[in-house]
């Protein structure tokens, strides 16, 4: 089944009446009952189908269908699953939806009854405090949304409109402080805590001016600090909760950032999640997968740390040992393939049958390059490679071990030809026979594979391409 896609409410300011005292702080105990009942009554509904779900992460997933009653109702029941704490939803057929809490430790058995159209802002429910919270704040949120529209209507004056306006957004801030305050234990306060920025101070406590550079590290270090990471229901909210605001913070805040800072960053966020389980999970699943699979050449640093940090530790309880051990074997490749170290030693036969070794090429600069005829990419990549080399071997003293990475009799002859049609006057290595395996050593699993290396064979930069190669080195040698 397609689930229509959910949007949560919470995404609007709060605005509430009286609200603050709606219920009283709910319990600090999460674990939910084992079993649910949940019924569901919709005055004027023509389906005969409806769907409980629930978010996780950037998903949502529907896990139980009732089918409609003699009655008009639509049962829920399950006395063997265990619900986990967040935000769970009914949708139809239709793609109409209403979200719901699950959380503290109410009894999951639950009753409500609604009407068409607009479930949301006709519920009532019995049987939990939480979500009666919950829909009185979506009923009332929408009220002095109509007030505003209704306003709109008549004030001719734009001005007059737009003072009309930020007052009670003002209003409707200031009373979501208030349901916080009132209920710091609730749902609600979570998903409402989660999204609030920090304030950013412009002076330091000495009233000194801070630069921007400071500002944004009291950003980085304060963004988290309403999110409940240690809460398990965090993971159960729709995208924009938590999902979305780790994808801002990694790949906007933190955009280009040194490998250090961003290891520094995450390694504090993850600390903070430690206490919840499914949260914890996420994050360090999440993290190492995306430095796993960046294209930045020093990135792999950050997933050589949570290897060693997380995984090899053995704080990664999900994992079973096979995909433990292929994680730590990977990282202790890459570990000896990171900026700044020595490339493995090479040696090999060329495409005239001489041996070459790498550490004899006694150049400023060594190209090393995997690749292969029968590689898509390198067909366009290795020409465009070459002629930058061309470019400027003499120049800047370059050297270039282009390895043939598919050393079999089917490739050698389709190697040899391209080398000939494509004038690839380098060193071509055929790499069947070697000191090493360097398939394992250097990790290539796809082609073309492009190091730059140093005067003494260290790693200057890596997963390049022919213009990367060209902007490195222009880089390195400050050329305009």
């Amino acid at each position: 089944m397609k689930h229509p896609k959910l949007i949560l409410f919470f995404c609007l300011c709060l605005a509430t009446t009286g609200m603050q005292t709606a219920m009283a702080a709910s319990p600090k105990k999460k674990t939910p009952y084992k079993g649910y009942r949940f019924s569901l009554f919709i005055y004027g509904n023509t389906d005969s189908i409806m769907y409980l779900g629930n978010y996780y992460a950037g998903g949502t997933y529907a896990f139980d269908t009732a089918r409609i009653s003699p009655k008009g109702m639509f049962v829920f029941e399950d006395k063997e699953r265990e619900l986990k704490p967040g935000l769970y939803f009914f949708t139809n057929p239709s793609g109409n939806y209403v979200e719901f809490a699950v959380y503290g430790n109410e009894k999951l058995n639950f009753h409500f009854d609604t009407e068409e159209p607009g479930w949301q802002n006709n519920m009532h429910v019995k049987g939990s405090k939480e979500n009666e919270l919950l829909f009185r704040y979506h009923q009332i949120n929408r009220r002095i949304y109509k007030t505003i529209d209704s306003v709109k209507s008549f004030m001719t004056d734009s001005n007059e409109f737009e003072a009309f306006r930020r007052k009670q957004l003002a209003r409707m801030d200031s009373l979501k402080m208030s349901i916080i305050e009132s209920n710091p234990n609730s749902l609600l306060s979570l998903l409402m805590n989660a999204t609030r920025e920090p304030a950013v101070p412009t002076e330091d406590t000495n009233g000194n001016k801070l630069s921007s550079f400071q500002r944004w590290e009291y950003y980085m270090d304060h963004y988290f600090d309403y999110s409940r990471l240690d809460d398990d229901a965090l993971i159960r909210t729709p995208d924009m909760i938590f999902h979305k605001r780790l994808n801002y913070y990694l790949d906007v805040c933190l955009k280009n950032a040194p490998s250090e800072t961003i290891i520094k960053y995450v390694d504090k966020l993850i600390d903070k999640a430690r206490p919840s389980k499914e949260n914890f999970r996420y994050l360090v699943h999440t993290i190492a997968e995306k430095y796993l699979q960046s294209n930045i050449m020093s990135y792999d640093a950050i997933y050589v740390h949570m290897v060693n940090k997380y995984i090899a530790s053995g704080d990664c309880f999900w994992m079973s040992p096979t995909t433990i051990d292929n994680n730590v074997k990977r990282a202790e490749i890459w570990e000896k393939l990171l900026l700044g170290k020595p490339a493995p030693p090479l040696i090999m036969r060329d495409d005239k049958g001489q041996v070459q070794s790498l550490y004899n090429l006694n150049h400023k600069y060594t190209l090393l390059v995997f690749w292969s005829p029968t590689c898509g990419h390198c067909k366009t990549a290795i020409p465009e490679l070459y002629q930058r080399f061309a470019q400027y071997r003499d120049k800047y003293d370059i050297a270039a071990y282009a390895i043939l990475s598919e050393p079999d009799d089917h490739t050698r002859p389709l190697w040899h030809e391209f080398i000939k049609n494509h004038n690839l006057d380098w060193i071509n290595i055929d790499g069947g026979e070697a000191n090493i395996d360097w398939h394992e050593v250097y990790d290539v699993e796809t082609t073309p594979q492009i190091y730059l290396l140093d005067k003494d064979k260290k790693i200057l930069a890596k997963k390049l391409s022919a213009n990367t190669f060209e902007e490195v080195l222009r880089a390195i040698e400050h050329i305009e």
